[in-house]
């Protein structure tokens, strides 16, 4: 009750901040905010305020439905090319022999472990490799359809992307319908950082910049695929920086409706090269979804990437703005694990996910990777979704 109470004068004390309840009222009748409105709530409102406000929208927008999918994770190399300062993921391509390069008979064999199982995406992201080229991974994505036509194939960042398109000597629009047509679904939001030069110049330099990144991901929305859009926060940027990132995301979404998601992404600071610098709170982190939230007002989802967050923090992000809590993932990702995320071996069944968003009081669904319900859980006894192999 105490907690409550408090939480109740927080909100109470920010409405009565002219700037705060101005933006109040703005969230109320469904108004953008601006980026100085954005700046305020980093700087001036408390939690519980920019809470209520995220939950609000989420709410109205999606009640208490909270999305998860089925979907399973390639990681076809952790060499790169790249060598951003963030990463505890890569290994410098000199260095290969502590990495691994999976061949196109070994990623389907990943494909094939899943025959018969309810899966409905396959997310293919991994490090910049020279020999994994265009034409590589175009045939890899003919072979998944061969096997599996109706998988939805997820994959690749725009780094990678990038890197592929400038080899290969096609342009963005070309090689974004080359891949298309060889049976790429969609785009991951990966590899977005943070678009500001003054930042992204300092992190990660030496690969595609801010400007490459958007323009890699319109021409995905042109040919009328869908894809997510990322951040990386809590490392070495200013809430300006963060803000120009999303309003820059936004702009886009505006012109064409082609993000499906937007996934703030956690800086971890185990074992790479920018150790040195402290992790955010969680009630920064959790800040962090809110305002994401109110700010994006065209995106349609909010997802908090669990194998980052922690499975308790990722409930946690529920009361947030978030909607989405990805899907099962049902692999060894190691890009976060491997610099010190909470959950090392990040898989959970359909029943764990249930299990988690019933106990956040939200409704589970199953999407597929463009939101299409597949199954409403919430009615479903656990014990059954355990012992039917079709459901869990």
């Amino acid at each position: 009750m105490a907690q409550l109470s408090s939480a109740t004068d927080n909100i109470n004390l920010s409405l009565s901040h002219p700037g705060l309840s101005a933006i109040a009222a703005k969230v109320a009748q469904g108004t953008r905010i601006t980026d100085e409105d954005a700046l305020l709530l980093f700087e001036e409102a408390s939690l519980p305020f920019v809470g209520s406000l995220a939950n609000a929208i989420r709410e109205k927008m999606h009640g208490d439905t909270t999305y998860f999918n089925r979907n399973f994770h390639i990681e076809p190399t952790n060499v790169c090319l790249y060598t951003c300062h963030f990463c505890s993921y890569s290994r410098v391509y000199a260095h290969r022999d502590e990495g691994w390069e999976l061949s196109l008979s070994q990623m389907m064999d990943i494909v094939k472990k899943y025959d018969g199982k309810p899966v409905t995406e396959v997310h293919i992201v991994g490090g910049v490799h020279p020999k994994m080229n265009l034409e590589f991974f175009a045939e890899l994505l003919r072979m998944i359809k061969a096997h599996r036509p109706e998988l939805h194939i997820k994959g690749f960042t725009a780094v990678e992307l990038d890197y592929m398109f400038r080899k290969a000597k096609k342009t963005v629009a070309e090689g974004m319908q080359y891949l298309h047509e060889a049976g790429l679904d969609s785009l991951p939001g990966g590899g977005a950082e943070i678009f500001h030069p003054d930042v992204r110049n300092q992190i990660c330099a030496d690969k595609v910049d801010g400007d490459g990144w958007l323009a890699i991901h319109e021409a995905a929305h042109n040919l009328g695929m869908h894809s997510n859009a990322t951040m990386l926060f809590g490392h070495i940027e200013k809430y300006e920086h963060r803000i120009d990132h999303m309003r820059q995301l936004r702009d886009m979404q505006d012109r064409t409706k082609g993000f499906n998601t937007f996934i703030p992404l956690k800086f971890r600071n185990g074992d790479n090269d920018m150790s040195h610098v402290q992790e955010s709170s969680l009630v920064e982190d959790m800040k962090m979804y809110a305002i994401a939230r109110i700010y994006l007002d065209n995106f349609p989802h909010m997802k908090a990437y669990w194998p980052m967050l922690g499975r308790q923090n990722a409930q946690l992000s529920l009361s947030f703005g978030v909607n989405d809590i990805d899907g099962t993932i049902d692999d060894t990702t190691k890009i976060y694990s491997m610099a010190g995320s909470e959950e090392q071996t990040p898989a959970m069944s359909t029943a764990q996910l249930v299990t988690l968003i019933k106990q956040a009081r939200r409704r589970p669904v199953e999407r597929d990777t463009l939101y299409n319900v597949i199954r409403d859980y919430n009615d479903i006894d656990i014990k059954e979704i355990e012992t039917n192999p079709l459901l869990n």
